[in-house]
């Protein structure tokens, strides 16, 4: 189990084609007064950039030791929950939880030593269905219907608030139960889709339909049973033997 004093370490903050440099900064601050440090940018328009720092009033620490990365897999390295800020219902059907629940979930997660992140859209676009997909949950601010949409950097702020009060121990935490192996990261759960997309496609499965619906709902699916690298192993070698038979039938029908 992790020490209380090292849950923030097990936390991340992943920002998405964030636009304005300034929010990148208002974000810093809004995590350092909460105690939380490690901030994760997926193709920002502008970074680093003076109007970053100024905005992030003291939080240079933050802003010096974020991670800048081309696409959202590699921000997620190690992470074995990702839970996704957004106001909007999309198309992509996941479970829905306050910024209560997340934050139990993340320390509860955290506490078992697991890294998760926690993962905000550009300020104009949000999240697209893309992102939101490799999440295994929606975290929605419960604001008012006609002017739902926050600031990056107060999203931000409520986020670690919710945790920050978790932590000190005002809101209670469920305990966390111990689980024999831990759930493979984002970039193995990465890997496994891929490999299963292109077994599908060999073995004609989408028999000219369009493979986005079925593969959205398989995403759904493996996140939620969350298997552990191990059960990975087990579900690549069913996968290659699919695609080993579809090879020997092809081989087959074409004497």
């Amino acid at each position: 189990m992790t020490a209380d004093s090292e849950l923030p370490a097990h936390l991340r903050f992943v920002l998405v084609r964030t636009s304005h440099p300034g929010n990148i900064g208002s974000a810093a601050r809004a995590m350092r007064t909460m105690g939380f440090a490690r901030m994760e940018l997926v193709a920002p328009y502008r970074f680093p950039d003076a109007e970053a720092n100024a905005l992030a009033a003291g939080a240079d620490d933050v802003l010096a030791q974020a991670g800048v990365h081309t696409g959202l897999i590699d921000s997620l390295a190690g992470c074995s929950l990702v839970l996704g800020l957004s106001a909007r219902r999309r198309g992509v059907t996941l479970p829905e939880i306050s910024p209560r629940d997340a934050a139990q979930q993340a320390l509860a997660a955290a506490a078992r030593g697991e890294q998760v992140a926690l993962l905000f859209g550009n300020e104009r676009t949000g999240l697209e269905n893309e992102e939101l997909a490799r999440c295994h949950a929606m975290v929605r601010i419960p604001s008012v219907d006609d002017f739902s949409s926050l600031n990056l950097s107060q999203a931000v702020q409520v986020m670690a608030y919710e945790l920050r009060l978790a932590m000190l121990g005002e809101v209670p935490v469920p305990a966390p139960v111990p689980t024999a192996e831990p759930p493979a990261d984002a970039a193995r759960m990465e890997q496994f889709y891929q490999h299963l997309a292109q077994t599908l496609e060999d073995i004609e499965f989408h028999k000219g339909r369009a493979p986005t619906t079925i593969m959205l709902r398989l995403r759904k699916l493996y996140q939620r049973a969350q298997p552990s690298e191990r059960e990975l192993r087990v579900l690549h070698g069913i996968l290659a033997d699919a695609q080993r038979m579809a090879q020997l039938a092809a081989g087959r029908g074409g004497d």
